[in-house]
């Protein structure tokens, strides 16, 4: 982050003068050694800065008012929050007071900015910022990236039938969450508990055709929880793992992998093969055997 200072009323002056002569508002900040945000808002005041430069005997008297103080506060706060969710960081409101906090500090050695809830109240209302539940994985890859891997995919695929291409996602069970929402009376009643964050990892796998559906991985903290007693793992109707933190790794999807391969395997007898190669032979048309004797 940039060195930050206060300046004077001259320095304000020279900075609008040098902004009409076109210098841009980056070339301003690190001149001056003060925010985008501070040099937009000096910029926005001209008007008055050059009045009270004209009327006011002691240039170097430096006019940082609450309200000042306040607009460089919220200038700085907002640009760092646009900064932090470009990377797709979630910011909170608390954050948010924190950061602001920090701020405050640095411009205004008195500490008598508190970010109070009503200031954010009122910075996200000025900034039209509202706070969204952020799920699922869409803004966690670059969109290059996807766009790439897309045109990358199709050439991967394009020789593979349908029917032998998988997909596999996995997912969060919060097995024990209540809903947030219900039917209610009074509008009043609309007390919750406290929300349980006991999960397992679920991951689901299927052709492309949907015609053949894997087991479901399912990963849990316990490798063999109480409510499996008596029972054996192995004829559950999921395949059943387990780590510390209930997530997927390499070596339980490679586990999962080879367990998937192997179902897929056939003992083959030799009557078999006989009735396949009935059936092969009963399934070539006239046609296709008209069309091979004339290619030859």
């Amino acid at each position: 982050m940039t060195t930050r200072h206060e300046l004077c009323l001259e320095e304000k002056i020279n900075l609008i003068r040098e902004k009409e002569q076109g210098l841009s508002h980056r070339e301003l900040s690190e001149k001056f050694e003060i925010s985008l945000g501070a040099v937009s808002n000096i910029l926005k005041r001209k008007c008055e800065y050059t009045n009270d430069y004209e009327t006011n005997c002691n240039k170097k008297l430096k006019r940082k008012l609450k309200d000042d103080l306040r607009q460089e506060i919220n200038d700085n706060v907002y640009e760092w929050f646009v900064a932090q969710r470009a990377k797709n960081i979630p910011i909170s409101g608390p954050i948010l007071q924190e950061y602001a906090r920090e701020i405050g500090k640095k411009l205004d050695h008195s500490n008598e900015f508190k970010a109070s809830n009503g200031w954010l109240d009122r910075f996200r209302t000025r900034y039209n910022i509202n706070f969204r539940i952020i799920s699922g994985e869409s803004r966690s890859i670059d969109e290059d990236t996807i766009i790439d891997w897309k045109s990358r995919l199709s050439n991967i695929i394009e020789d593979y039938d349908p029917h032998d291409v998988f997909n596999c996602d996995e997912t969060a069970l919060f097995y024990k969450l209540m809903p947030d929402k219900s039917l209610v009376v009074d509008k009043n009643d609309c007390k919750g508990g406290k929300k349980s964050k006991e999960r397992y990892t679920v991951m689901l796998c299927t052709n492309w055709t949907g015609s053949e559906k894997l087991k479901p991985v399912v990963i849990g903290k316990a490798n063999r929880p109480r409510c499996f007693k008596n029972i054996d793992i192995k004829k559950l109707p999921v395949l059943w793992c387990s780590n510390r933190n209930s997530w997927m790794t390499c070596k339980i999807f490679t586990e999962c992998a080879g367990v998937a391969a192997k179902a897929d395997d056939i003992n083959v007898t030799a009557l078999d093969a006989v009735y396949w190669i009935q059936n092969t032979w009963d399934a070539v048309t006239e046609t296709t055997i008209r069309n091979t004797l004339y290619s030859n």
